[in-house]
């Protein structure tokens, strides 16, 4: 493959870019993990933001194999396209999308939001034969396939929770259970460091096969290391603006439900890791918190809400992609 040629300025200012993406991930998921532990009263904000981070983090000690990063540095887009106009257009197409979601309080993806700009440079730079349709199959399919798999383990903890304690007072019930959100929102937060770090481990890893600085096997253990100290950064700040509506605008959670939500939440992404796909922990809780108001009654959950976090995600890769591609056309002006 042809090595691109860049100054060690671009390199090193691409790889800034990628790393301020990540912190924007964590920054703008950090809702996801805690808007059930913190609407529920278990923890207070920040408390629970700090406990997110730490675990954030220990995710690099448990996510050993970098299935994830593999995929999205190899499996997206051809990687004979790659140079440093098509990671800048991904990334600045990414984080537009990211902050411009974050402004609203829309709980949008940022792991599609990252597929959508690598899509959107690509294909401006070399049309549409420069896509991998088969890794691009498998992300699209997971839109559907991690938000429904969410609602199902999330209503059936609900129901399995409500059978298991049928005898146990509301008092008893919430008092097992404000415990139990520890645990939940623990490995819930250990599965999205494990996921969404490895989308910039990828990004990066990308433009450094491309430019002759890393091999095709393994990413750098600086890019590594460096990724999953960013992601854990940028959930340490927060996005508040979106815990409200994870945490109550979708529908009313006690911990039981937050329990239940974060735990089918945090198999889901364990799967999803284990399998190498890319998948975004926002559909994904978000499905399990609707599966918890649903399995108690369906007019628990407010659908209008949750169509229009629908219509976010619906729109996340095609918008992300067009802004991409104009970020591609300036990069190519810029460098």
């Amino acid at each position: 493959m042809h090595t691109v040629q860049i100054s060690i300025y671009v390199l090193g200012f691409l790889i800034a870019l990628a790393l301020l993406f990540d912190f924007m991930n964590g920054f703008h998921d950090a809702a996801n993990a805690i808007a059930t532990v913190v609407s529920t009263g278990v923890l207070k904000p920040q408390t629970a933001v700090a406990m997110a981070a730490v675990f954030n983090l220990v995710a690099i000690f448990v996510f050993h194999e970098l299935t994830v990063a593999a995929s999205v540095g190899k499996g997206t887009i051809d990687p004979a396209v790659v140079d440093h106009y098509v990671v800048f257009g991904a990334l600045v197409g990414a984080i537009f999308w990211n902050f411009l979601t974050w402004y609203f309080g829309i709980p949008s993806s940022s792991s599609h939001a990252l597929i959508g700009g690598l899509v959107g440079a690509a294909v401006a730079k070399a049309g549409t034969g420069s896509l991998i349709a088969s890794g691009l199959i498998k992300i699209i399919l997971f839109i559907v396939l991690s938000p429904l798999l969410g609602f199902v383990l999330g209503a059936l903890m609900m129901l399995l929770v409500s059978w298991v304690f049928v005898r146990s007072t509301p008092r008893k019930i919430d008092k097992w259970f404000r415990r139990g959100q520890l645990f939940s929102a623990s490995m819930y937060s250990l599965g999205h460091g494990g996921n969404d770090a490895q989308k910039t481990i990828g990004i990066i890893w990308m433009l450094l096969i491309a430019t002759g600085n890393a091999g095709v096997d393994t990413p750098p253990m600086w890019v590594i290391l460096s990724c999953y100290a960013a992601i854990s950064l940028g959930t340490l700040f927060g996005g508040w603006r979106i815990v409200k509506t994870m945490g109550q605008k979708i529908t009313k959670l006690k911990p039981v439900g937050g329990f239940c939500a974060e735990t089918g939440g945090a198999i889901t992404l364990f799967v999803a890791t284990a399998l190498g796909v890319p998948v975004s922990t926002t559909h994904t809780i978000t499905g399990a918190i609707v599966g918890v108001g649903a399995s108690q009654k369906m007019s628990a959950v407010r659908w209008g809400v949750a169509g229009n976090i629908v219509w976010a995600w619906i729109f996340t890769i095609p918008a992300s992609a067009f802004a991409a591609a104009i970020a591609w056309w300036i990069g190519t002006r810029l460098f």
